[in-house]
């Protein structure tokens, strides 16, 4: 991808220390921007603001401040979003990280690759994984082998599925043919 020249590089961003906060100049040189940017992109994000001390009113941003940045960063020199653009990205990003916490399901569908993946994730965890034939995989879709069944079949499997495990016989044939009512007047 080709860089704009007047853009710094995203590749090579310094680690963020362990510090409880940064000064304006330490997130500068932290996320590769100029201090007046910083300043800018508060006012143009809701989502950043800084803390600001007592102590000369200096700006003070947290961990997680810092991160936002470079995420902007991000957005605006790697991935060439305007600043409206970014801004409505990271709203349905935190509304998406929002939704997640909520334990709400994505609206993006997954696809038969991501599905499988997960598939196999849930078996090898329940270790079956050794199990399964690599041919399962070109098998059809249950709901095409069902549709394949004769009716009787799909009958004689939906007894067979809903009906209590075969038990010894205690009663004599002549008690089979009674109906519920007979047994509710005996009771």
């Amino acid at each position: 991808m080709e860089r704009h020249p007047n853009r710094p590089d995203t590749e090579e961003l310094p680690p963020i220390p362990a510090k409880r906060y940064f000064t304006i100049g330490e997130v500068s040189e932290l996320c590769c921007v100029k201090p007046h940017v910083l300043r800018y992109w508060e006012q143009e994000f809701t989502q950043l603001k800084s803390v600001v001390k007592r102590r000369g009113n200096r700006r003070y941003y947290q961990h997680h401040e810092v991160l936002l940045v470079r995420r902007i960063r991000e957005l605006l020199y790697s991935q060439c979003f305007t600043i409206s653009g970014a801004r409505n990205r990271l709203e349905e990003e935190l509304l998406h990280v929002a939704a997640l916490d909520a334990g709400e399901e994505s609206d993006k569908p997954l696809s038969v690759s991501e599905i499988r993946a997960e598939l196999q994730t849930i078996l090898q965890l329940l270790g079956g994984a050794a199990d399964v034939p690599q041919s399962a995989a070109h098998l059809p879709p249950p709901h095409l082998e069902v549709a394949a069944q004769s009716a009787p079949a799909r009958a004689a499997k939906a007894k067979t599925a809903s009906s209590p495990p075969a038990a010894p016989e205690l009663f004599s044939e002549a008690s089979d043919l009674e109906s519920d009512e007979d047994i509710g007047r005996a009771a």
